[in-house]
């Protein structure tokens, strides 16, 4: 038995996020199907994270189990030729066998593409939250610098069963940034870990802030509490992208 370890990169736009579910097209759903069909058994995937539906990535990485003597290059092209256009993967190398994509990951970076002008083009809606109003990026890249450190990021999560009340929510951000690239505004985290829509919700608190519905001691407040004791909006996960994962 081999331990393969993929890089692959995705238009999330037509799935509904990494997770197998039921009756929906996901990018986990579409790795195992391909690679069932070439080892001719079934073969499950492992993920980094799981990405929401519609996000992106730039370089998720996955890993499985293969009897198949298939060298990687061989298989990176037969995958590649299999699976739909708009996930490719990049990369294929042997791994350790106790090699696990999410288990070893010592950091993640995600990247959130805002789009400032007032159209936005047709090629781009799919990959940018576009907001066109006034907006004060001075007070969003104060309020980013707030996320650094260790904190319990309860309050900048979605709903889920896995979130308990006695759940470790807590997470170190060692970068959160804003820098502009032309029309586009750009947020770039770095972490040792994220929780579900948490960098979702924290581009929608920055833009909260930005528009004077928070102020940053609402933001600092929350970190240090874990309550969300005001409105977060969730941003959409169109401007979302998984950039790297670090090992």
């Amino acid at each position: 038995m081999r331990r393969i370890r993929l890089e692959l990169s995705y238009d999330g736009t037509a799935y509904s996020g990494w997770q197998v579910q039921p009756d929906q097209a996901t990018i986990q759903g579409e790795l195992q199907r391909v690679l069932t069909r070439i080892e001719e058994a079934q073969v499950t995937v492992h993920g980094s994270g799981r990405t929401d539906a519609g996000v992106h990535a730039l370089a998720q990485v996955a890993a499985f189990d293969l009897r198949n003597p298939i060298p990687p290059e061989n298989l990176q092209r037969a995958m590649n030729r299999l699976l739909p256009r708009d996930i490719r993967v990049n990369a294929v190398s042997e791994a350790p066998l106790d090699f696990h994509p999410r288990h070893h990951a010592t950091a993640k970076t995600y990247r959130y593409r805002i789009y400032r002008e007032r159209v936005c083009p047709p090629f781009e809606r799919f990959f940018v939250w576009h907001q066109h109003a006034a907006l004060d990026e001075a007070a969003m890249e104060r309020c980013a610098r707030l996320f650094v450190g260790c904190h319990n990021f309860r309050a900048f999560a979605a709903t889920d069963e896995r979130y308990t009340p006695d759940a470790d929510m807590r997470r170190t951000i060692f970068s959160a940034e804003l820098h502009r690239e032309g029309a586009m505004l750009c947020f770039e985290v770095r972490g040792s870990g994220f929780l579900k829509h948490m960098v979702r919700n924290l581009v929608g608190a920055l833009v909260e802030v930005s528009v004077g519905n928070l102020s940053g001691d609402d933001v600092a407040a929350m970190l240090h509490s874990g309550r969300r004791s005001l409105g977060i909006r969730t941003a959409p996960p169109s401007g979302l992208f998984l950039v790297s994962v670090e090992y």
